[in-house]
């Protein structure tokens, strides 16, 4: 008789086993996951408010910054597994430590990046900026476009009084007359719009595709290979959800950013989503590299070889 109990519960639980789903099945311990609560975060926010995260067996912490910078700061310390930042702050980390890879792009947008000024402003372009106080903040892909600006039209950046600034604070900042003018991505620019400023430029036309771009510690992505399969899998997936369901990402955003739907739809248009890591993408990082290396932010370019990972997009 104790056997057959034996038996009956091996059959049960094998059972079981069948009835659980494969995603389930591969459920993994949690993921810290840094990315930016901005426009280019659409495909992050999808996956997680749509739950495609969970679909895939993975429990993922989101830990939302206002820019690339903190993000970058959340791996370094381990309070992230996985950050997401624009390619100024991507290149920063993987030459600060190489032990860090890019694994993916998620999106793009060369004009993603404006200069705002007040609507009243007399400025009509960045030389008229000489001697003003323009707030950036640094080691962001915005600051990356704001030199590769001042480079195109021969200004020295010490020319202006370049003040480091977190993107919630610029509109209020701006509004009060402490700065003349800031240099953001969206939403931040629409969001001054909204309250009266206007753009003077944007950064776009400088060669570079301003990637949006996902990376992690080499041995974590190493030692959680399936996982990182099922994280791609699941961004895939918001992705396809972006493009079938426009009027529904505008209304996500919108609730997200705080941002009007009419201007949360213009914001979304400064961007291409699509999760990659092809050529276009790893020529736009060189690009940047050797330009932030030319402007002495960076020492040394990144060893690409080891600085890319574009195994778990393929």
């Amino acid at each position: 008789m104790r056997k057959f109990h034996q038996c009956i519960v091996a059959t049960l639980s094998i059972t079981l086993a069948l009835l659980v789903s494969p995603a389930m099945a591969q459920a993994t311990d949690t993921i810290k996951f840094a990315f930016q609560d901005r426009i280019g975060s659409v495909l992050p926010i999808i996956a997680v408010s749509k739950g495609y995260f969970a679909e895939q067996g993975l429990q993922i912490e989101p830990l939302r910054f206002n820019s690339g910078p903190a993000c970058a700061e959340a791996l370094y310390s381990g309070a992230a597994d996985i950050g997401a930042m624009g390619d100024t702050a991507a290149i920063i980390t993987v030459v600060r430590d190489p032990r860090y890879r890019i694994f993916a792009s998620h999106a793009t947008g060369e004009n993603r990046h404006r200069l705002m000024i007040r609507q009243d402003g007399p400025f009509t372009s960045l030389h008229d900026l000489k001697g003003k106080r323009l707030a950036v903040k640094k080691g962001t892909s915005t600051y990356g476009g704001l030199l590769a600006a001042l480079k195109r039209d021969k200004i020295d950046p010490a020319a202006m009084q370049i003040i480091d600034l977190a993107p919630p604070t610029m509109v209020t900042a701006l509004q009060s007359g402490s700065i003349d003018a800031f240099a953001a991505s969206e939403p931040t620019p629409s969001i001054a719009e909204e309250k009266g400023a206007k753009q003077l430029i944007t950064f776009g036309g400088l060669e570079n595709l301003y990637p949006l771009v996902m990376l992690a510690r080499n041995d974590f992505s190493t030692a959680h290979a399936a996982a990182m399969k099922r994280f791609v899998a699941a961004l895939t997936r918001a992705e396809e959800y972006a493009h079938t369901h426009p009027q529904e990402v505008i209304d996500l955003m919108s609730a997200e950013t705080g941002l009007s739907p009419v201007s949360t739809r213009s914001a979304i248009a400064r961007h291409q989503y699509s999760l990659r890591m092809d050529d276009n993408i790893l020529t736009s990082l060189k690009k940047t590299a050797m330009f932030l290396q030319e402007q002495k932010v960076i020492e040394q370019t990144p060893d690409w070889t080891h600085a890319i990972d574009g195994a778990f997009v393929h």
